[in-house]
């Protein structure tokens, strides 16, 4: 029984399909937009020096912060300069006062769609305090910090102070990956923190020395200085692996029959009725010869 009460023909079929995928389009192109407004493209910084210091006048009723930093990067950004000089009132008559002297001071931070980086390079470098202008803190030939973050990999730091090292004027001997501590009597101590690296499945951070400082020099009007000097320090943060392309969703065959098969099917018809026909003559065709040559028999 042929009939078109509980088939649809194929033209409606496709028209309600591409109904569908148009209805569908604004909800995917809003779900796509959602994800790369989420996209991390990763971060990277640098700083050659920096200082958390309190520092005491000697009448002891003020106390004064030394927080200062040369060459702070955050990616795309690099800096270059070899002095850092600084301004306390009531230490060192208000003058200005070196904080930090070097031949090479260089912080660089870069991003890219695969990397972030930050790297430090310090070279032949001082570092004062206020109240000790003919002391310096610590002397160091070379100083190297490095964070690497490659994403989909996992992230690698490194630091090393190269060369000989000086802390309130006595050569120290370094202890890789310890602690050093420097006391001088009438002048104060010093802990030294070597090579701190720290990393996570995305991050790393690279600091070369980090320096706890005691001091009382007794000086300028100074009573104590306290606090911590950073040099050299990395970090990074890896940008998120790129999502591979969805390939699109195959084409669905409508259901129901072919356009073809679905107009012969309304007429009881197959696509094998031209055959059909092309046979049912040649036979008629066969038949009326064999009838002809009959007649001419019995004639």
């Amino acid at each position: 029984m042929n009939s078109n009460a509980f088939r649809m023909p194929a033209r409606r079929v496709a028209a309600t399909a591409a109904a569908a995928a148009l209805a569908a389009g604004p909800a995917t192109l809003a779900g796509a937009g959602q994800a790369h407004a989420t996209d991390d493209r990763g971060r990277a910084g640098a700083v050659v020096l920096r200082t958390g210091l309190d520092v005491s006048l000697l009448d002891r009723t003020v106390d004064v912060p030394l927080a200062v930093s040369l060459n702070e990067v955050r990616a795309p950004r690099s800096a270059e300069k070899t002095t850092l000089t600084a301004k306390l009132d009531g230490v060192e008559g208000g003058r200005a006062f070196t904080v930090l002297g070097a031949e090479v001071a260089r912080a660089s931070a870069t991003v890219t769609e695969e990397k972030a980086e930050g790297s430090v390079h310090l070279a032949h470098a001082k570092v004062h305090l206020p109240g000790l202008p003919l002391l310096s803190l610590i002397e160091v030939d070379q100083v190297t910090a490095k964070a690497v973050c490659a994403a989909g990999e996992k992230p690698v730091a490194s630091a090393d102070p190269l060369g000989a090292v000086t802390v309130l004027g006595k050569r120290t001997t370094l202890t890789a990956g310890g602690i050093t501590e420097v006391k001088v009597p009438g002048v104060g101590e010093v802990r030294l923190d070597l090579t701190s690296l720290r990393t996570t499945s995305r991050t790393a951070a690279a600091t070369a020395l980090e320096l706890k400082v005691s001091v009382n020099p007794l000086k300028l009007n100074v009573a104590d200085v306290e606090g911590t000097v950073t040099l050299a320090e990395a970090t990074c943060k890896s940008p998120t692996v790129a999502a591979a392309p969805t390939e699109p969703a195959a084409e669905v065959e409508p259901q129901g029959a072919p356009v073809e098969e679905a107009n012969l099917a309304e007429t009881g018809g197959s696509s094998a009725t031209p055959y059909v026909a092309a046979g049912a003559v040649a036979l008629l065709v066969a038949g009326g010869g064999a009838f002809a040559m009959a007649r001419r028999r019995r004639s």
